[in-house]
């Protein structure tokens, strides 16, 4: 069995990650190292299948191990090489540790 955390999304987040500070509801913010996409593609098929809309915006690509309890919806965080906060409106965890945070963006410095 592959330990997806250590032997993939740890070597990921070292190579491609960037400091990030997130902030839970209610919580007090801690670092963490994510990899920041500003134009993530989202493409919305209407229901008959036909070719629908497209959306773009911001994603952080995240290793779950680096959360004492999982990031939420409503977080917000900040992104070190951009300065921008941004909160966090649906998290979408994968099956082998990590989680794709799809994000708003609420402001930049």
């Amino acid at each position: 069995m592959v330990d997806w955390d250590a032997v993939v999304i740890g070597p990921l987040m070292r190579v491609f990650g960037e400091p990030v500070t997130y902030t839970p509801p209610g919580g007090a913010a801690f670092q963490i190292t994510g990899v920041f996409d500003d134009a993530y593609l989202r493409e919305m098929p209407f229901e008959d299948g036909s070719a629908g809309t497209n959306t773009v915006s911001a994603v952080l690509g995240v290793q779950l191990s680096q959360f004492a309890t999982p990031p939420v919806q409503s977080g917000s965080l900040t992104v070190a090489s951009n300065g921008a906060t941004y909160l966090v409106r649906e998290v979408r965890p994968d099956s082998r540790g990590g989680a794709k945070l799809m994000l708003s963006k609420v402001s930049q410095t």
